[in-house]
């Protein structure tokens, strides 16, 4: 992990948004330049926020790195080594209607939004720089070159990060689901039948690491736009969302595509956990050793 790119985006942040302390900040950084992190997959056991304790992989919970991660204090998440994924604590806003987010912030978009989650987005972005995530950029609109009057809708891009709740199923035992088992299209089968068009599929559980944005002029500290918004995970797009769908999706009301699906959801109300697990980089092709060149005439 990069401790300069770490601490690039915590020193570009307010400095309301920098809160709680520097030494909170002091902290991130220690852990993020201790040498040897390995941050495994291991089986998953979903469970409360309370029960997940910071360990790398085989269990090592006592190394000097899991001790340093497990001294951080995110409020409303944790870091989740074990698992290698982070575990925001949420609750659900909705049970019924149309769709705009996953994830909102308190006070923000919960008649749109499937759960509703305290921590803040700029702790959940560190935590998953934690966990090695890449950020990218929210979808912008860019001016043509020589051509001020006309622009262009550029894309989000980002690490892929799967999205999931951990809850209780119907015989009380924690599960995952996968984030697009409570979504559905918003469109009846009436609506389909008189329409030409395919009725859109459940979306992806895999969402980009936009990453938000850093607003602000001059040298001064910058404001995490994100803590404002509340987009914390987003199906249409703002420009401003911190996970969200690839592609551009517009916020219009009679485009909205996406419906909650309450079939395994919990009344309003009910504390899940919103699951995000940076997707692992593909391994890299090592070529083999003293490999025979093709056509050497050997039998």
């Amino acid at each position: 992990m990069s401790t300069i790119a770490a601490r690039s985006f915590m020193n570009g942040v307010s400095a309301h948004a920098r809160a709680p302390s520097a030494l909170f900040r002091l902290k991130l950084l220690a852990a993020l330049a201790l040498p040897g992190l390995v941050l495994g997959a291991a089986e998953v056991s979903p469970g409360p926020l309370s029960t997940h304790q910071p360990a790398l992989a085989g269990g090592h919970t006592n190394s000097p790195a899991a001790a340093a991660v497990g001294k951080l204090e995110f409020p409303g998440l944790a870091i989740n080594l074990k698992e290698r994924c982070v575990d925001v604590e949420a609750s659900v806003c909705l049970r019924r209607g149309l769709l705009e987010l996953v994830a909102c912030t308190k006070g923000t978009k919960e008649h749109e939004s499937i759960v509703v989650v305290e921590a803040k987005p700029k702790h959940i972005h560190a935590a998953l720089l934690l966990l090695g995530a890449k950020p990218g950029s929210p979808a912008t609109r860019q001016p043509l070159e020589a051509q001020a009057e006309r622009w262009i809708d550029v894309p989000p891009h980002g690490g892929p990060v799967d999205v999931s709740l951990v809850l209780r199923d119907e015989e009380g035992k924690w599960a995952e689901r996968p984030i697009h088992d409570f979504i559905v299209s918003a469109r009846q089968s009436s609506d389909a039948a008189a329409s030409a068009d395919p009725v859109p599929k459940r979306p992806t559980h895999t969402f980009l690491f936009a990453g938000s944005v850093l607003q602000g002029d001059g040298p001064g500290p910058r404001r995490y736009l994100n803590d404002d918004s509340g987009n914390v995970i987003s199906l249409s797009t703002f420009g401003d969302e911190l996970l969200c769908l690839p592609a551009i999706h517009s916020q219009a009301n009679d485009a909205l595509q996406w419906q909650v699906d309450p079939t395994h959801l919990p009344a309003v109300g009910s504390n899940v956990t919103l699951r995000l697990r940076p997707q692992r980089p593909p391994a890299a092709k090592v070529a083999p050793v003293n490999q025979a060149p093709a056509g050497n005439g050997n039998p």
